[in-house]
C-alpha cells in the first residue's frame, strides 16, 4: 500500500480549500452586481451578457496563453461541440426556467441537478455511494430547499424548461470533469478551447433569445457610463467564476461542486439580509441555514472516507486448484 506523505495531503487541502473560495467568492460576487445591472439599470439581457462573460474569459485565455501558462492541446471538435451545446442550453435553459416558473419550482429544479449528477457519475464512471454519503446529500437537500422555497406552482412549458436547464447543466458539468481527465487538460487549457466558441454562439444568437425573454432589444437599450460599468465589473468577476468552476470540477467531480456549492446560496441569502434588511431572513431560512451547513460538513466527511465515494468496476473471479485430501478444489479469489 503506498504511503502519501503528510506534506502533500496538507498541500492538497490547502489548494482544495483555496479553489472553493475563490469559486465562492466570484460565484456571490457575480451574483450581486447581476442583479445590480439588472435591477438597478434595466439591462434585462441574460444571455447576451453571459456571452460577453465569455468573450472576456476568452481575452484572458489569449493572453495567458502568450504569457505561456496555456500550453498547446488537442480536444475533438465532436467533444467541443457537445460541451458546447450542454453549457448553451443550460444558459437558456435557466433563464426561460426563471421566467416560466415560480420561483420555488425554479429552486426544487435546481436542486435536482444533484441527484441529477449522482445518476450520471453511478451509469457513467461506475461510482459508488456510502450511506452516510447518501444521507449528508439529503440533508443538504433538505437544508436549501426549507431556506429557498416558497411558493410551488408548476405548469407544462416551465416543467419542460426546467427538466431541459437540469439535464444540460448536469451533463455540462460532468463533461468538464471528463474532459479534463480524458484529454488531460487543465482548467487554463480547457477554457482556452470552450470560451471562444461559447463567446461566439452565445454573442450571435443571444439577442434573439433575449429578445424572446423580455420583448426588448440589446441594441435599442439606453446605455451609460455606470451601467457600462457594472457590465465591465460583471465580465471582469465572470473570468474568475468561470475558471473557478473549470478548477473546482477537476479537482473533484460534479457532484462535490453542486453540494459545497450550496454554501454560495447560504452567503447570498446571509448577505441579501445584511443589505437589504430583515425582510430576506426568518426562522425557517435560518433553521434551512444550519441543515444545510451540517449537511454539507457531514458530506465532506462522509465522502472522503475510504468506501464513501469510489469507483468500481467488476473484477473476474481468479481461479486456482487446490489440492486436498486427493481431491482438486477451487478456490475464488475477488
Amino acid at each position: 500500500m503506498t504511503v502519501i506523505p503528510t506534506s502533500i495531503m496538507e498541500n492538497k487541502g490547502a489548494v482544495d480549500t483555496a479553489a472553493w473560495a475563490f469559486n465562492i467568492v466570484t460565484s456571490v460576487g457575480i451574483i450581486i452586481v447581476n442583479k445590480a445591472v439588472m435591477a438597478n439599470y434595466g439591462f434585462t439581457f441574460a444571455t447576451t451578457l453571459t456571452g460577453l462573460h465569455f468573450a472576456t474569459t476568452t481575452l484572458m485565455t489569449i493572453v495567458l496563453r502568450r504569457l505561456g501558462y496555456i500550453q498547446s492541446s488537442h480536444l475533438p471538435l465532436p467533444d467541443l461541440i457537445k460541451f458546447v451545446l450542454f453549457a448553451n442550453f443550460s444558459i437558456v435553459g435557466m433563464n426561460v426556467s426563471l421566467m416560466w416558473n415560480s420561483v420555488g419550482f425554479y429552486q426544487i429544479a435546481k436542486l435536482s441537478m444533484i441527484p441529477v449528477s449522482c445518476f450520471l457519475e453511478v451509469a457513467l464512471d461506475k461510482v459508488r455511494y456510502s450511506r452516510d454519503t447518501k444521507l449528508s446529500i439529503s440533508l443538504v437537500l433538505l437544508g436549501v430547499a426549507v431556506c429557498t422555497i416558497t411558493d410551488v406552482s408548476v405548469n407544462t412549458k416551465g416543467f419542460i424548461a426546467a427538466v431541459v436547464a437540469v439535464w444540460s447543466t448536469s451533463l455540462q458539468q460532468y463533461y468538464v470533469h471528463f474532459l479534463q481527465k480524458k484529454y488531460s487538460l487543465g482548467s487554463f487549457n480547457l477554457l482556452g478551447h470552450t470560451a471562444p466558441v461559447q463567446a461566439a454562439s452565445l454573442l450571435l444568437l443571444g439577442p434573439f433569445v433575449d429578445y424572446w425573454l423580455t420583448s426588448k432589444r440589446v441594441d435599442a437599450y439606453n446605455y451609460t457610463f455606470i451601467s457600462l460599468f457594472f457590465i465591465f465589473l460583471s465580465c471582469t468577476i465572470a473570468i474568475g467564476t468561470n475558471l473557478s468552476q473549470f478548477i473546482c470540477i477537476g479537482r473533484f467531480s460534479a457532484v462535490s461542486f453542486q453540494v459545497l456549492g450550496h454554501m454560495k446560496t447560504v452567503l447570498v441569502l446571509t448577505l441579501g439580509f445584511i443589505f437589504f434588511g430583515k425582510e430576506g431572513l426568518n426562522i425557517h431560512v435560518v433553521l434551512g441555514m444550519i441543515v444545510a451547513i451540517m449537511g454539507m460538513i457531514w458530506y465532506g466527511n462522509a465522502s472522503s472516507k475510504p468506501g464513501g465515494k469510489e469507483r468500481w468496476s467488476p473484477i473476474l473471479p481468479e481461479s486456482k486448484p487446490l489440492k486436498q485430501n486427493g481431491s482438486s478444489e477451487l478456490i475464488e479469489k475477488v
